[in-house]
């Protein structure tokens, strides 16, 4: 049983956030941006609207796919949307990368991340397939990681019609998102289903039970206050006890042995820093691989403001490299599950 004692970084000092970003958090705060007054509906829309605009001040476009298209995929209880994106100028049969957008499991949607899934399409060479999954608090625990893992096993049956190979497959996702990518790997080894080569997780909640430093060692102000963590995940779990369950918090999982190599990012003035942060110790722990970056100065959604921020644009490129190259390592049979 892995330890989930919450790890422990210095407290961020707010001198340090980049300069660039100041004026965005004063603005953050003047506007009320995570007011949990508001009908989830409410704040859905808002923050929408709200991702649209600040999407064009502060995040590039990404290059233009040679295909976009969407289809429809049967979940238990309903459909999902998921919105594929084909790289312009190749050929063949391409890897996979499942994308799982963020928003706390309760808002986001699939067109606040285009930017990111035109980037990787283009960058990492592959067919991008971001998943419309179902939310809370219409749809609880576990609803959203069973959509996902569904949307999976659908895309890897589908290979050959879809023009992707079945055995280059990577998930990822950014906060819930990096949540759910984090419980798909979980399910897909413990399922026996599709095999999977990379997992890139970016400012992922790992611990639901909300235990890591992090929540207590990072002030509110930084575009994720305690508040909203709290409303986001009572709305998303159906009974407090749901939290301590893996597929709900992947850190707690009893064994993280036979998982795909991971990529995780953290920022120093996010009060989820410290999951990812310990998700990346217990995955070292039982052997697997890797790489944890943690971006200075930054705050939880910023590593996205990729027209803002130089740091950024380097490290969604960085990020995207690593994607690459975890296929080439799948495609010369040195993948997880090869």
């Amino acid at each position: 049983m892995p330890s989930s004692r919450p790890v422990s970084s210095p407290r961020p000092d707010p001198d340090a956030v980049h300069p660039r970003l100041r004026p965005l958090l004063a603005l953050a705060r003047v506007a009320g941006r995570d007011d949990t007054s508001v009908p989830m509906a409410v704040r859905r829309a808002r923050s929408a609207g709200q991702s649209r605009w600040l999407g064009w001040v502060v995040m590039r476009p990404g290059p233009r796919p040679g295909r976009t298209w969407e289809r429809s995929v049967p979940v238990d209880g309903g459909r999902i949307r998921v919105r594929l994106y084909r790289p312009a100028g190749v050929e063949g049969p391409l890897p996979l990368y499942v994308f799982l957008h963020g928003g706390g499991f309760c808002v986001g949607t699939m067109d606040e991340r285009d930017p990111r899934c035109r980037a990787v399409a283009a960058g990492a060479r592959c067919l991008v397939a971001s998943v419309d999954y179902r939310m809370a608090p219409e749809n609880q625990y576990p609803t959203a990681p069973e959509d996902c893992y569904a949307a999976l096993e659908w895309l890897v049956e589908r290979a050959d019609e879809l023009g992707f190979d079945p055995s280059r497959v990577a998930v990822g996702g950014e906060s819930a998102g990096g949540n759910l990518a984090a419980v798909v790997c979980l399910m897909s080894r413990d399922r026996g289903g599709p095999a999977i080569c990379h997992q890139w997780l970016d400012v992922p909640m790992t611990d639901a039970t909300l235990s890591q430093a992090g929540h207590r060692d990072v002030p509110d102000g930084y575009l994720l206050d305690a508040a909203v963590i709290d409303d986001y995940t009572a709305h998303y779990l159906a009974s407090p006890e749901q939290a301590d369950e893996p597929y709900c918090s992947p850190l707690l999982a009893p064994d993280h042995r036979g998982l795909p190599p991971a990529w995780i990012m953290s920022a120093s003035h996010d009060r989820l820093r410290d999951d990812a942060t310990a998700y990346a110790e217990v995955l070292r722990a039982a052997g697997v691989e890797v790489t944890h970056t943690r971006l200075e100065g930054h705050v939880h959604p910023s590593f996205a403001f990729t027209r803002l921020l130089t740091s950024s644009l380097e490290y969604e490129e960085q990020a995207i490299a690593a994607l690459r190259r975890a296929f080439g390592r799948a495609g010369d049979g040195r993948g997880v599950g090869s």
